[in-house]
């Protein structure tokens, strides 16, 4: 199955620049005391909230949720030094910036200044990064990738492998398996077992059939990994508290799945404002439902100033319609000309009201 993808060999897909990057130039090491314990607890930590994100659904939606960690947050992460005084001396450290790694974003990750500093460029790394081009990861989101996920390194290039088969074994396409890999670098260290799992959860749930599956897995990769309970509550909020039925909320999650990753208190509340005191129909929001998404601030104050002038009209069928799209979009000095045909002095009167 895996060989599907290889229309994306490095051959073919890497630019002379990363060709070079790859090489193995000589460079001076520096000699490196490493901490395993740090690593191991960094590794620790990263297990629990695997274990807390995936688990199957043990619980009510009903009860308190914990304190919400994404995968990409780790606790007690103060830097115990920068890498600075390394990246003259190490080839791995040099690499990682041609590459575009954020080594200071990487620093305050506990652990994980000890777990690259340990590495060898040749050994460790080299066949990783010429896995994920393989799999079609441009060389220019390489650094991103790692940025989000430098513990690919330790996964084992066997089960990662794997893990893209049972990709291709449910029809995604190249193009799409790319894009999971990019955007939630994670996946490739979640077993097979528990990533179908969590496909058949969202495809009960929303009564999704397989082309759906794989669109909303690629649109937004995020959402298959996430925290389980999370998901369910926004699940319940979205039908139960908001009023979108069975098929409204398929079509909102096929459109926004982002929605579903929001504070549910935040987008409840955002809910309300649109609904009842903008008197918004369920059918006008999931035609325009980046308004869900939209700041509140910025809803609050433009309808605000489209009440003040007496043009706050959303209804489609009366005249003087006003677009939720061209509410929530462009710049503040974009509505004020083009959706309130008014001025910014007058605006920024307006918001000296408030």
């Amino acid at each position: 199955m895996y060989s599907a993808i290889k229309v994306f060999r490095h051959t073919n897909r890497l630019n002379s620049h990363f060709r070079r990057l790859l090489s193995s130039d000589a460079v001076e090491k520096v000699p490196i005391v490493t901490s395993r314990q740090s690593i191991q607890q960094y590794e620790d930590d990263l297990e629990k909230q695997f274990k807390q994100m995936l688990r199957d659904d043990v619980r009510s939606v009903l009860e308190p949720v914990p304190e919400q960690q994404s995968v990409e947050v780790y606790p007690h992460t103060r830097p115990a030094f920068n890498f600075a005084a390394y990246v003259n001396k190490s080839e791995t450290l040099q690499k990682l910036v041609q590459l575009g790694v954020d080594l200071h974003k990487l620093e305050k990750r506990k652990g994980i200044p000890q777990f690259l500093l340990q590495l060898d460029f040749e050994k460790d790394m080299k066949q990783h990064l010429m896995f994920l081009a393989d799999i079609g990861v441009n060389p220019t989101e390489l650094g991103e990738v790692i940025t989000k996920n430098p513990l690919l390194f330790k996964e084992d290039l066997g089960n990662m492998e794997v893990r893209i088969n049972y990709l291709e074994s449910k029809r995604f396409v190249p193009e799409q398996i790319t894009r999971i890999v990019t955007k939630n670098p994670f996946w490739l260290m979640i077993s097979t077992r528990r990533i179908d799992r969590r496909l058949g959860f969202f495809q009960r749930t929303f009564e999704l059939v397989g082309n759906e599956v794989r669109s909303l897995t690629a649109k937004q990769p995020r959402i298959i990994t996430y925290n389980l309970e999370h998901i369910q509550k926004s699940t319940f909020s979205i039908k139960e508290e908001m009023g979108f039925d069975q098929t409204e909320m398929k079509t909102l999650l096929l459109s926004k799945p982002k929605l579903w990753l929001i504070n549910q208190d935040k987008l409840l509340h955002r809910f309300d404002y649109v609904h009842r005191r903008m008197q918004v129909p369920h059918r006008e929001i999931l035609k325009t439902p980046e308004i869900l998404e939209s700041r509140d601030h910025r809803i609050k104050q433009r309808h605000g100033f489209l009440k003040f002038l007496g043009k706050a009209q959303y209804d489609p069928q009366k005249d003087l319609y006003i677009s939720l799209k061209s509410l929530v979009e462009g710049t503040d000095e974009e509505f004020v000309i083009h959706t309130a045909k008014s001025n910014m002095e007058c605006f920024e009167n307006y918001l000296k009201t408030l």
